[in-house]
């Protein structure tokens, strides 16, 4: 079998690593704990994973936290900054980083217009950004199994809303397939194979298993 010429990656409508940048928000040890939409600790393995797949497929990261300067919250929880390291951090008073200038020009200055977004909560730091960036014709992919909101009530409302508006849900096994696209592609391949082991749990087993086989 032959696989087609590659497109291109800029312009794909697809995610790739040359048109797409991954955005995390307020990933911190309070709004964790506060998640009741999803199992905490599996919260924490997805957006480390998706943190790590945007690493590994060289995505641009724009990360944020809120009032940390100011003394009222702590910075992200340590699993997360053991994985993204000394990237920049947009420290905010605003609930919504669209509203924070220097947030918005970091996302800006990507050059992507494809903004796969991450954010607790769902209800509120991801639903604010997104609609505010569709307005501004970006493409928003949002990771619904590494966002998380205070009740499945809210956090299902918040996706619905903006799915309405545009915006695209996508998992992180998705985003991983994605970027990835064709095994021809072997210079990640072994890096896909350990983050979908990683972070995949059972699955992960699973594909563990079929690739000694």
């Amino acid at each position: 079998m032959t696989s087609e010429t590659i497109r291109d990656p800029k312009k794909d409508h697809l995610l790739t690593p040359q048109n797409a940048a991954l955005v995390i928000i307020d990933y911190q040890p309070v709004q964790v704990n506060s998640i009741a939409s999803m199992d905490r600790q599996l919260l924490i393995n997805n957006i480390v994973g998706t943190a790590k797949i945007a690493l590994a497929y060289d995505l641009p990261i724009v990360h944020s936290t809120v009032n940390v300067k100011s003394g009222l919250n702590k910075p992200a929880i340590p699993q997360l900054r053991k994985v993204i390291g000394d990237l920049p951090t947009y420290d905010r008073s605003t609930i919504n980083a669209w509203e924070d200038i220097e947030f918005r020009k970091a996302v800006e200055a990507t050059g992507r217009k494809k903004i796969i977004m991450t954010a607790l909560w769902t209800e509120a730091c991801l639903t604010f950004p997104s609609l505010d960036a569709l307005r501004e014709g970006y493409e928003i992919y949002a990771v619904v199994d590494a966002v998380g909101g205070t009740s499945v009530a809210a956090h299902d409302a918040a996706l619905r809303r903006i799915e309405q508006a545009g915006a695209r849900m996508i998992s992180w096994a998705q985003l991983l397939c994605e970027l990835q696209r064709d095994w021809g592609r072997t210079d990640t391949v072994p890096t896909f194979m350990d983050l979908f082991i990683e972070t995949g749990g059972t699955a992960g087993i699973q594909f563990a298993y079929e690739r000694e086989k």
